[in-house]
This record gives C-alpha cells, structure tokens and sequence, in this order.
C-alpha cells in the first residue's frame, strides 16, 4: 500500500482542498478522505461513503506527474498519519 496527501489550490468552494489517499499495488483507491474548505470532510471506502466522496475509478498518477500540473502538490505519507486520519474523520457516521 502506498498513502498520498494531496493539497489542490483552486477557488472552487464545491471541491476539496485537500485528498488523502490510500493506494493499492496498482496504485487505485482503496480509501480516501477529502477535506473541503468549509471544514467538511468526506470519506469513501469499498464498504461506505460520505456525502459525494466515492474512491476513483482510474489509477493515481505518480506524484511526479501529480506534481507536474502547479495547482497541486502532493507527498507522501506514513500509514500510522493516514490510519489516525481515517480513524478521526471516517468514523463520525
């Protein structure tokens, strides 16, 4: 498994500003949260799901090629950072 924390810097209040992710092997979504600027978080997993948040259906880019493109910036993170994140914020249902 590989986890990612994606930053997105747009000014559209609809979508998140921030994407944390959870890769498998072939580097698809098995978990996901989406922070939005309002404080909303949403999450998604194949079992559950949270307002519009939904796992993508396409694999996660490389975050070299994420990179590429100036409006995000992704890295990145240790499972132990994403579990404690997905423990705070997927089980608030």
């Amino acid at each position: 498994m590989e986890f990612i924390d994606v930053a997105w810097r747009h000014n559209n209040e609809a979508d998140p500003v921030r994407l944390v992710s959870e890769l498998n092997s072939d580097r698809y979504e098995t978990r996901k949260l989406e922070f939005f600027q309002d404080g909303r978080v949403g999450f998604a997993s194949a079992v559950a799901s949270s307002g519009n948040t939904e796992v993508g259906v396409v694999a996660v880019p490389p975050i070299e090629e994420i990179n590429s493109d100036p409006q995000f910036r992704a890295s990145s993170i240790e499972k132990q950072e994403f579990e404690t994140l997905w423990l705070q914020y997927a089980q608030r249902t």
